[in-house]
């Protein structure tokens, strides 16, 4: 969502009549939680969201494991019109932490046997979108998982916001999202070079789809949700969402007022955006996966942490659905686990294996696209790992 043409698209369709979709998510309600025990940088912690939320983020919660034992705190609204205060409790949109629960999931199928990672994308997909969407037939499942297809990303597709904002809940269906890609020139040459693109997890999404003979979802939910006991994620649409589920918000005009943006639905529950979760989800699912190591297989997992060249721009590295990040800070200081930025939610999922540091948080404002409040958000990730690692 890189692309700055469709925020303009965005101001203009706002002020048009919305008569062709209705609202799927309402407003939030409460939850109840009982904190946790003190930790001795309760107040640090605690004082980094509450500085965030003064300078403009909605709310903010977050869940941080280090040397001293688990905190988590809260700063700010889920709901600012009802007045519902953001909660430990609160679900939020994971945005493209969903990206690693799909690899979750494919990565567990490979070893089932189910599929190969090296199989050749025209093994599973309709011949149509081998067809129409360039680099498709030179790419493998495992080039769709760390992003070295070179395929053109959907959401940086003008025509898809456009649709968006003509029916912004509309529930979007593989089949419908990757037209928007057909004849796009790719980024690179398959296999040359590494560009993050949503397209292909949307395309293992559809591969998945094919392997499991029905719907991903299903899948999901029964070889990874259940197992680990994740019990407040949903993998929106497919899933109802709960009343406690935070509003989503960004400041369209980039003037200082946010905008409540939860029913823009920008592809959820096709393999690269969809869940929503808890702090406590993610940090169950990122230390049973990487810290852990009690869902994959050692060879398996070994294949997931193989990594690019590092992305500069971004200070990361794409493993299968999984990042190696913060290679801004220290050579110590990287962590395993996956970003998620969307119109109206942004979230963080990390385990610092160096450290033996879990970080998670949600926050329901997009980061995105440009404002000014994602600069504060990036102030926001830099300050509260500086907090993190301070002895």
């Amino acid at each position: 969502m890189r692309n700055i043409l469709w925020i303009v698209l965005l101001f203009t369709a706002l002020l048009l009549p919305q008569s062709c979709g209705k609202v799927e998510i309402g407003p939030s309600s409460d939850c109840n939680y009982t904190s946790p025990s003190a930790h001795p940088k309760s107040a640090a912690y605690q004082a980094v969201l509450d500085e965030y939320t003064a300078k403009g983020l909605p709310g903010i919660t977050a869940l941080i494991r280090d040397q001293h034992g688990v905190w988590v705190g809260v700063s700010g609204w889920a709901d600012i019109d009802a007045r519902i205060p953001m909660r430990p409790c609160t679900v939020s949109k994971g945005a493209s932490t969903t990206k690693t629960f799909v690899a979750v999931l494919a990565l567990l199928l490979s070893e089932e046997g189910k599929l190969s990672l090296d199989d050749p994308l025209d093994k599973w997909l309709p011949g149509e979108v081998i067809e129409k969407v360039k680099n498709a037939r030179e790419s493998t499942v495992r080039m769709l998982l760390n992003h070295t297809t070179g395929i053109a990303d959907v959401i940086e597709d003008n025509n898809f916001y456009l649709a968006v904002l003509n029916d912004p809940p509309h529930k979007w269906t593989s089949d419908e999202l990757i037209k928007f890609v057909y004849g796009d020139d790719p980024l690179f040459p398959a296999g040359s070079d590494t560009e993050y693109s949503n397209t292909n997890y949307l395309l293992l999404a559809m591969v998945l789809d094919k392997v499991t003979g029905g719907d991903h979802s299903a899948a999901l939910r029964t070889k990874v949700l259940e197992p680990l006991g994740l019990d407040d994620t949903y993998y929106y649409w497919h899933d109802d969402l709960p009343a406690e589920t935070a509003q989503g918000y960004f400041d369209l005009y980039n003037n200082g007022t946010i905008l409540n943006l939860t029913n823009y639905n920008t592809g959820s529950g096709n393999g690269y955006g969809g869940i929503y979760t808890t702090v406590f989800d993610l940090q169950t699912f990122i230390e049973a996966l990487v810290r852990d190591k009690r869902v994959l297989k050692a060879e398996t997992l070994d294949q997931m942490l193989t990594f690019t060249l590092p992305d500069d721009d971004y200070n990361r590295a794409n493993g299968l659905g999984m990042f190696k990040d913060f290679l801004e800070r220290a050579p110590d200081q990287f962590a395993y686990g996956h970003r998620g930025r969307d119109l109206g939610y942004t979230a963080d999922m990390f385990w610092f294996p160096n450290q033996d540091y879990t970080m998670t948080y949600l926050i329901n404002y997009g980061t995105d696209a440009k404002s000014a409040l994602k600069d504060v958000f990036t102030d926001f990730r830099k300050e509260i790992v500086d907090v993190m690692m301070a002895q």
